[in-house]
């Protein structure tokens, strides 16, 4: 018997959560729950995460969480609950199966059987943001080797587990060549060790409009968090709709199990709501616990279900559906049905498929690290490059000299274009000589002239090589 937490939510949460623990218990599901409550209610009770303390502690002691929608106030100081919990319990990989059920639900892409695994806890929801100056805000995009071996991996193995053929990543590193260059380098590294399963690389913008238009070509898409979150989303509508959608939030020790779509407070207590979501998460769910058996009969009753034409409002169609019913009607007939499998969809049989035991990340040697030049930002009012770079060339150290100022990643000196449009956000780069170290001290007599000739300095990077590779952007231009 496997204890596990519950959250029922808000809106129509309560509603559907009943209807997939209805389920899953007539399947045979061997469970036992604790129920926690999160969310709105939670929130305007003054704490701004949306869970209790004491919540934490039932989910850490059952390490397994299926959760169903919330609503967040509206106004500023909420956290997000979901991006709380990814972080606070290591859930570092997020997996989005997208099924195309044609012809019983609607879709533009009938071939469509793809899975999505995103990185869950990095990227720029790391949301470490700051105002920096009068004009110019920033957001830092965090990636690390460890987010993205752990993720990669999980991505082959799943498709090793699930038989897969082909594993597809996207990234942005044409432009974004240290961040997301990191991620597609270890993304190279690891599929040479899966030479079972195909690999291959695109570029975001083109992987996301490929898979719009041909998702039937792809299988297994592993990318970073910001990316995940947009095309799963797209994935998932495309397949059908956003609400039969379900999604796992994977870690270490802890896992998290929930519909895609939103609380929709509009619907609530009408007993209309489509609870396939959050029962496509519990699946996922019985999988992970190692109840192979009922995940199997729920999914195929679930898939026979939507053969037999019995669908909710969200997905009824004259001619295609043979009745329109709610909430618990369409539970009590995915019950009616569990024994049975589809005809024309696929049938499931998950015997073999366990929660992945991934080998833990080891630390590689530390590289040899070189300090070779300082860039620090400015907060200066003036838009002429060139007089800024005049007050500049006063400071620096015997080593340390102004090597380039850029503006919004655009490099406006020596050699700028006056047509480049600047804001009052400059970065202005120290630089030694090849084959010259620069030493911390420097830095600090570098900063303290900055004060002693009033330029306001509001953010400062440290220049390193690691192995003797550069490890730093140029500016646009250079």
């Amino acid at each position: 018997m496997q204890r596990i937490t519950i959250a029922k939510g808000d809106g129509i949460g309560p509603e559907i959560m009943d209807a997939t623990l209805k389920i899953i218990k007539a399947a045979g599901a061997q469970i036992e729950f604790d129920e926690i409550e999160v969310g709105e209610k939670v929130y305007l009770k003054g704490n701004t995460s949306g869970i209790e303390k004491s919540s934490w502690d039932s989910i850490i002691n059952n390490r397994i969480f299926l959760k169903a929608p919330i609503t967040t106030p509206q106004g500023g100081g909420y956290k997000s609950l979901n991006v709380t919990t990814r972080k606070f319990l290591g859930l570092y990989s997020n997996v989005r199966p997208c099924m195309s059920l044609h012809p019983f639900v609607e879709t533009k892409h009938p071939k469509m059987d793809i899975v999505i695994v995103r990185e869950n806890e990095e990227d720029l929801y790391a949301g470490i943001e700051h105002q920096q100056t009068d004009e110019v805000v920033q957001c830092l995009k965090i990636i690390s080797r460890p987010g993205c071996e752990k993720i990669v991996r999980y991505a082959f193995e799943y498709a090793k587990q699930y038989g897969r053929k082909k594993v597809t990543c996207f990234t942005k590193d044409n432009i974004m060549k240290q961040t997301d260059g990191l991620f597609h380098e270890v993304f190279d590294e690891l599929a040479k060790e899966y030479p079972e399963i195909e690999n291959e690389h695109w570029i975001i913008d083109i992987g996301a409009a490929k898979m719009s238009d041909t998702p039937e070509n792809f299988d297994v898409i592993v990318t970073l968090n910001l990316y995940g979150d947009v095309i799963s989303d797209i994935a998932a509508q495309i397949a059908g709709s956003v609400g039969l959608a379900g999604s796992a939030n994977i870690g270490e020790e802890c896992a998290m199990f929930e519909a895609i779509h939103g609380s929709a407070p509009r619907r609530a207590g009408q007993n209309v709501a489509n609870p396939s979501g959050l029962l496509q998460g519990a699946v996922m769910m019985l999988n992970h616990i190692g109840q192979n058996e009922v995940a199997s009969k729920v999914q195929n009753a679930w898939l026979k279900t939507l053969e037999d034409g019995i669908h909710t409002y969200d997905i009824f169609k004259e001619g295609v559906s043979t009745a329109k019913v709610g909430t618990s009607e369409f539970a009590d007939a995915v019950i009616l049905n569990l024994g049975q499998k589809p005809k024309q969809l696929p049938a499931v049989d998950y015997k073999n498929v366990q929660a992945l035991d991934l080998p833990k990340y080891k630390r590689r040697p530390a590289a040899k690290k070189e300090l070779v030049g300082h860039d620090v930002f400015v907060h200066w009012n003036g838009t002429d490059p060139n007089s800024l770079a005049e007050i500049l060339k006063n400071i620096g150290t015997e080593n340390l000299k102004l090597n380039m100022i850029s503006n919004r990643g655009i490099k406006v000196w020596p050699e700028g274009f006056k047509q480049t449009f600047c804001t009052d956000h400059w970065r202005c780069r120290f630089k030694v000589e090849d084959g010259v170290l620069v030493n911390k001290e420097e830095i600090i007599g570098l900063l303290q002239q900055c004060i002693d000739h009033n330029i306001d300095s509001i953010k400062t990077e440290n220049l390193y090589k690691f192995d003797g590779k550069m490890a730093f952007s140029l500016g646009q231009g250079q």
